[in-house]
């Protein structure tokens, strides 16, 4: 667990600078770009499918929109930040080019197949896409002798079978229920968000704010990392009840306490540092909403939400505009724009968990407002950024 928990250092890349027209020199770039495209476009779909405007597709109801959460939007970032860092990592490329254009191909067949009657076209794209990032970046960190980062491989690898499960119950073969491989799935990315998180987040606080004192105690990180992993293991059992919410009470906890050490506060007048904080915030609260679940206390929706729309919207909206901008030689520092994605996007998710809570007759409307924002704030962000992340870098550098 220990090496786990220390920030990677960069390492500069052997690939040669390409002028003029860049978006397959780097996995972040083509990744970033079709997934915030996605965001923006599939959430409302999935809202149109909700209130009867469109059809079903293949993964039936709210499985589809689930799905496609995970295994669409929020792989594909995780995919282009793994592939980007990958190589700092281990100074050794990871996939660019025709095998880039392979994946992402591969990825949007994926996104197309699940809305077609070709059920194991689509189960098959679907389990094959996580299984061929794990390879390439398996390459780069193995080439490297990068062992402390193998476990990213076996987490992207793990999301091949959650995947399949999911199309396998759509298909009438009862291997697992569908939503254990969406929920295990979720446990996967939330766990290779407290990592990064815990490496990054008081990593960028303390560098671009010196001294705010951002820490990070050796125990507390083990005690929250550990909370995720066992709850990865219950789901996978799976348990219910007292068990689990005294467990994912214990883990909001310590995640609570952990960003705590990190000072939010000295933050506020820093926006490429706080929307990683207040995404990073929504994990306890996440955590805390799944424990009052398990009591019976709140249906299972607002803690799924405060996940995926809070803790990975926020998160994934603060890392692609800030590894865009560091990745591409331009200034670490966010405009309006920025900002109106942040505002937009964690809005998405404060409307969508808070407001169906304290006003449960305006589920309807709390569904249709943040699908808006988060369409806005992800379509704010593709339209922004397509011109940054398809030319070459600022300053000349590969990559």
């Amino acid at each position: 667990m220990a090496s786990l928990l220390r920030p990677h250092e960069p390492v500069s890349s052997p690939s040669p600078a390409v002028p003029g027209f860049a978006l397959w020199q780097l996995g972040f770039r083509p990744f970033y770009l079709v997934a915030s495209l996605f965001a923006a476009l599939s959430v409302p779909l999935w809202v149109a499918q909700f209130a009867g405007v469109l059809p079903r597709p293949l993964l039936a109801g709210s499985l589809w929109h689930a799905h496609e959460m995970v295994f669409g939007f929020t792989l594909a970032v995780v995919v282009g930040f793994l592939f980007t860092a990958g190589r700092n990592w281990s100074g050794q490329p990871t996939p660019t080019g025709r095998s880039l254009q392979a994946l992402v191909l591969l990825w949007l067949l994926a996104r197309v197949l699940v809305l077609t009657p070709f059920a194991w076209a689509a189960a098959i794209s679907n389990a094959a896409f996580p299984l061929a990032a794990a390879v390439g970046l398996a390459r780069a960190l193995g080439a490297g002798r990068n062992r402390r980062n193998y476990f990213f491989v076996a987490l992207l690898a793990m999301l091949s079978p959650a995947a399949l499960v999911v199309h396998l119950e759509a298909m009438g073969l009862d291997w697992a229920p569908g939503r254990v491989g969406v929920q295990v799935a979720m446990d996967v990315v939330l766990f290779m968000l407290a990592v990064m998180g815990g490496r990054v987040i008081p990593m960028f606080t303390n560098n671009a704010l010196p001294g705010t004192g951002a820490q990070r105690r050796p125990w507390l990180e083990r005690l929250a990392l550990g909370g995720v992993l066992a709850l990865l293991a219950a789901d996978l059992l799976p348990w219910h009840g007292v068990p689990l919410a005294v467990l994912a009470g214990l883990a909001a906890l310590a995640h609570a306490a952990r960003l705590a050490l990190w000072r939010l506060w000295k933050t506020l007048r820093t926006p490429l540092l706080w929307v990683l904080h207040a995404g990073y915030a929504w994990i306890p609260v996440h955590l805390l909403l799944r424990a009052a679940a398990e009591l019976g206390w709140l249906a299972s929706s607002p803690a799924t939400h405060a996940l995926t729309a809070g803790a990975i919207g926020g998160l994934i909206i603060g890392m692609i505009t800030r590894t865009a901008r560091g990745h591409t030689g331009r200034p670490l520092a966010a405009d309006r724009w920025d900002v109106a994605c942040y505002t937009l996007v964690l809005g998405a998710a404060a409307v969508r968990v808070v407001l169906p809570l304290v006003v449960p007759a305006a589920y309807l409307p709390a569904l249709m407002g943040s699908a808006l924002l988060w369409a806005a704030g992800f379509g704010l962000y593709a339209v922004r950024y397509w011109p940054v992340l398809s030319r070459a870098r600022a300053d000349g550098k590969p990559g």
